[in-house]
């Protein structure tokens, strides 16, 4: 008897403790950006034509954000403030992207700490499948910058024509039509290797970049042409990375994002609405795009918010939901993070204070050009606002009010601009005491 009950205890207890040990792995992380998707081109946002059910359906089970702003309105600076949690001009960055603007031999500095270093730190299995865009040579590609697993390509997709694994070419030339599968292929690939370990993956699928190029199998079938069809496709191939987290049940302890680096390219269909403004720009529409986090262990399904949030916020707010100390995993870090932990606004905390209060706007080409304060944005003037006013002074906008930037209303609020103004000074100053060069 003694024995029978010593034994229904022992299993008692080992149940309990492999659920605690299961309850309390650390969630998985998959970091999802499509490549100049304009804030109105998903069916959640209020595409008419183009659709994409699995985008919808994360949205409608997460949170999906309609004040989110990419880390800068073209893709290199963009992809190095997503990956390091801080201004682009504090990393050094000045304008432009690698190959046009960005010397060749110039990259984001080893120095910068990375959020795929950060998740490494804390013992997470990291990979890239993807378009990198942050440096050509050897010491700033992926292995150098924290990630285990690369498969990837070193720019735009209109830039070069090779496909690399680590620090070997595997590709080339790459068949255009075919990037969106081959890197959901590989995340999955990556994914289902892991086994109980935790990981971080980066997919910045290259879709819908220009040249904007169907899948063989995709050809023709959206209502809105070859754009809709490269849409379309991604929409499914982040589908089937849902699948695989559902087939191996771990998709309960895994937090996806999905974001764009930036709005949408002039040259092609994607676009913006109801905002004015595109890549390059910086408008509403070079920087505001879709976003959308989807982690049901934590955040309420069905959820719109309307906070301001910006896409250096991701990495101290996913750091944080990961039970990441971000102070102790950046130590050594030379350069400040300019993002701010948004997580109690992402799970409903109505108890908690929004933390992000501000935000600065950077033009591709032209370096700073506004600040946003709730809903006031201030142009330091009329050129970087595109405006027709008389005077080449700031340009005062309420967004709530005016969503296409036209009315300014600087004279009857002397104050307010007075007040933005000087923040913008402040934080300015802050990043030119902190900044680091660009790696060279």
């Amino acid at each position: 008897m003694n024995i029978r009950i010593i034994f229904a205890t022992f299993l008692v207890f080992s149940i309990l403790a492999e659920s605690h040990a299961r309850d309390s792995k650390k969630p998985n992380l998959i970091l999802i950006m499509a490549d100049d998707l304009g804030y109105h081109d998903l069916a959640c946002y209020g595409h008419p034509k183009i659709k994409t059910p699995v985008l919808d359906k994360m949205a409608r089970e997460g949170v999906r954000l309609t004040s989110f702003y990419s880390g800068a309105t073209v893709c290199t600076p963009s992809r190095m403030a997503l990956l390091t949690g801080a201004y682009p001009a504090r990393l050094g960055w000045k304008k432009g992207v690698l190959g046009y603007g960005i010397h060749n031999t110039m990259g984001c500095s080893q120095k910068a700490l990375t959020i795929a270093e950060i998740y490494k730190r804390a013992g997470y299995a990291t990979a890239i499948t993807g378009k990198w865009h942050l440096g050509d040579r050897a010491r700033f590609l992926p292995p150098r910058q924290g990630f285990d697993h690369t498969y990837y390509i070193k720019r735009s997709n209109n830039q070069t024509k090779e496909l690399w694994r680590g620090d070997k070419m595997v590709e080339k030339p790459f068949n255009n039509r075919l990037l969106t599968e081959q890197f959901a292929k590989d995340a999955i690939t990556f994914i289902k290797a892991q086994g109980e370990k935790p990981f971080f993956l980066y997919v910045p699928f290259t879709a819908p970049h220009f040249p904007v190029q169907s899948h063989p199998d995709w050809k023709g079938k959206s209502a809105f042409g070859a754009y809709g069809d490269v849409v379309e496709e991604m929409d499914h191939r982040i589908g089937e990375i849902f699948k695989t987290l559902q087939e191996l049940k771990i998709d309960k302890r895994t937090i996806v994002v999905f974001l764009s680096d930036n709005g949408p390219e002039p040259r092609e269909q994607a676009q913006a609405k109801p905002y004015r403004g595109r890549k390059w720009d910086s408008l509403e529409g070079g920087t505001r795009v879709p976003c959308i986090v989807w982690y049901p262990a934590a955040i309420r399904g069905g959820q719109t918010c309307e906070e301001l949030v910006a896409a250096i916020d991701l990495l101290p707010t996913l750091a944080h939901a990961c039970g990441i100390d971000l102070k102790t995993a950046r130590a050594d870090a030379p350069h400040k993070v300019d993002g701010v932990n948004v997580w109690s606004t992402l799970v409903d905390r109505e108890d908690a204070e929004h933390q992000r209060t501000d935000l600065l706007y950077w033009h591709g080409m032209n370096g700073f050009h506004a600040i946003r304060m709730g809903d006031w944005k201030l142009f330091k003037n009329r050129h970087g606002a595109k405006h027709k006013s008389q005077h080449d002074g700031p340009v005062l906008i309420h967004l709530k009010n005016d969503v296409e930037e036209l009315t300014n209303v600087a004279a009857k609020y002397p104050g307010r601009v007075k007040e933005m103004q000087e923040l913008a000074d402040k934080r300015l100053a802050d990043i030119q005491e902190n900044i680091i060069p660009l790696g060279q």
